[in-house]
């Protein structure tokens, strides 16, 4: 699994200090910290960026690239397009721009972006109604994106598509409809990559609890097809797991996406805790902050 380090983060109270007081300090601290941890991007959230967007973007991406070169290369995240379109013009290198909902009144203003920087692109499956209500939602959110950025000349190799990851203590059955999305999407559109907000799967629950839900969510998106997610670059375990490094972990989530009996008497407290989380995930378990004392 590829990682887009998410920490460069405007509600980070840090760097949101950072950003306002154009201070390149700790914005530079943080992304070289990002590139020690061997994220493939570093995204930068400046979020809606209203006043003085375009300038902010193009100081916080200058201040990024000279601190660690365009390795890793960047994610650019604002919905103020004057200032998306500012990122791109002095970013190094293949940005991707994070993310395009679609809605025909900010598509069409942000995909020829993407056409004209040859970016990547994040399609967003946020539609004029929000959060589509399942697969088949998700997969004609999907079409409609794809079918505008091939038409703007951004090919599929260049889209990203994100389906959208809800909080397990809230949305729960959302999150069985994004596995069945991503097991759908190569076979509708062929050559796509994909992408998520990992993190908002645990946006809720205690925060100890948040880095298991994110691992193993990861894990299962994954092995339907995930090509890549916005990530905390700081999860050691999360990236060791995508690194491959934790086999055993993947092993035991895969049987029980496979419904295949476990005696979970017999396992570690951490694989047991793996497993517990999968059966909430799947919806086989009901959520409750105490999952992994039952």
């Amino acid at each position: 699994m590829l990682l887009i380090g998410e920490s460069l983060n405007v509600i980070s109270t840090v760097i949101g200090k950072a950003y306002k007081e154009k201070d390149p300090g700790p914005i530079a601290e943080e992304a070289k910290k990002q590139k020690e941890k061997g994220v493939d991007w570093i995204d930068i959230n400046l979020g809606p960026a209203r006043k003085g967007g375009p300038e902010l973007m193009e100081f916080v991406v200058k201040t990024v690239q000279e601190a660690i070169g365009d390795s890793p290369p960047l994610c650019l995240d604002t919905s103020n397009i004057e200032a998306m379109e500012a990122g791109l013009e002095t970013v190094q290198g293949k940005a991707i721009i994070n993310s395009i909902m679609c809605r025909p009144e900010r598509y069409e203003k942000m995909i020829p972006l993407a056409g004209k920087y040859k970016a990547n692109m994040i399609a967003l499956m946020w539609g004029p109604d929000g959060l589509p209500r399942d697969e088949n939602e998700r997969g004609a959110l999907a079409a409609e994106l794809i079918y505008a950025a091939n038409e703007a000349g951004v090919p599929n190799e260049d889209i990203f598509v994100d389906g959208i990851v809800t909080p397990v203590n809230i949305q729960q059955p959302q999150l069985i409809s994004l596995l069945e999305f991503q097991g759908m999407l190569q076979d509708m559109f062929p050559g796509v990559k994909s992408t998520c907000g990992l993190s908002n799967i645990s946006n809720g629950p205690p925060d100890h609890l948040r880095p298991i839900l994110n691992q193993t969510y990861m894990v299962m998106l994954e092995r339907r097809g995930m090509y890549s997610c916005i990530a905390d670059a700081y999860d050691d375990q999360l990236i060791a797991i995508a690194r491959g490094e934790r086999s055993d972990i993947v092993e035991i989530i895969h049987k029980i996406m496979d419904g295949e009996d476990v005696d979970i008497a017999a396992l570690s407290k951490e694989m047991q805790d793996y497993v517990k989380t999968a059966k909430v995930i799947l919806g086989q378990s009901l959520y409750s902050d105490s999952w992994l004392e039952l």
